[in-house]
């Protein structure tokens, strides 16, 4: 009698244990390429309190450029997502998904391009090149080039600042450089980089919102940033108006062999005439 009570009380204990396996709490992160594995922390349920007033995130005006209205577009379907979201992870798994890093930023420019153009290339449709394949980027790791597509191919993107580090100089030397290439983030910028910090290791893309020099700190929108998987499948978080200092952004990605790029919109974006 005393062993089937004995044998009662161990199944009680286990069955819970065994259903805790399920929950989101404890993910695995992947970087979307699949090229690095590493521990995540746990993704929030609850979206960050965003910090509205700290920058002019849409340019209001009867005369605002296109560019201007472009760019606005794409920050208003972006909270317009991440409200959608309401503070749940969406499934960043497959290929087609949209709330994928890369996926995310370029799903905003697709469905605001069309009524755009480069002025000197009207009849071209806009579009965002692809990240270089792995090979094309050594020594450096995949995530922080783009292909090289020129503005009569439709890119209406120009380099408007890179940090490689680099091995010449001290740690304290790149984390500088590292730094000051971040506080040129503009509204708008399209933002690569190759990183390891606490959310994992591997390729992020963001679109920048900002940056406020009265607190050296970045704003940005982003999605699957913060992510992991579930039952095998990942989820990311979608984000809007997140802010982290300057120094917080120059330690992820300022390691030997990584680094990140801003893609600004060039200044001659059109309206495309019917």
């Amino acid at each position: 009698m005393k062993r089937l009570l004995m044998l009662l009380l161990l199944l009680c204990l286990v069955v819970p244990a065994a259903a805790e396996e399920e929950e989101w709490s404890i993910w695995d992160v992947i970087d979307i390429n699949e090229q690095e594995l590493s521990e995540a922390a746990p993704v929030a349920e609850e979206p960050a309190a965003a910090a509205a007033d700290e920058l002019v995130l849409i340019v209001e005006g009867e005369d605002i450029s296109a560019r201007d209205d472009f760019i606005n577009r794409i920050i208003a379907m972006g909270q317009e997502l991440y409200i959608a979201a309401d503070g749940k992870s969406q499934r960043a798994h497959y290929k087609e998904d949209i709330y994928v890093c890369k996926n995310f930023t370029v799903h905003l420019f697709n469905k605001n391009r069309d009524d755009f153009c480069i002025a000197e290339y009207p009849d071209v449709k806009l579009r965002i090149p692809n990240n270089l394949p792995s090979d094309k980027c050594k020594p450096y790791y995949y995530g922080f080039y783009w292909q090289d597509i020129a503005a009569e191919d439709g890119n209406p993107f120009y380099e408007a600042a890179a940090f490689r580090y680099d091995t010449k100089l001290t740690k304290e030397e790149n984390m500088a450089l590292a730094m000051d290439f971040m506080r040129q983030v503009q509204r708008g910028d399209y933002f690569q980089m190759s990183a390891k910090y606490e959310y994992g290791t591997g390729a992020h893309s963001a679109i920048m919102l900002g940056y406020d020099a009265a607190k050296d700190e970045i704003h940005w929108m982003d999605s699957n940033m913060r992510g992991g998987k579930r039952n095998g499948i990942r989820y990311g978080l979608v984000q809007f108006d997140e802010v982290k200092s300057v120094e917080w952004w120059a330690s992820t990605f300022c390691l030997k062999g990584r680094g990140a790029t801003i893609f600004r919109l060039r200044d001659d974006i059109a309206y495309r005439e019917d």
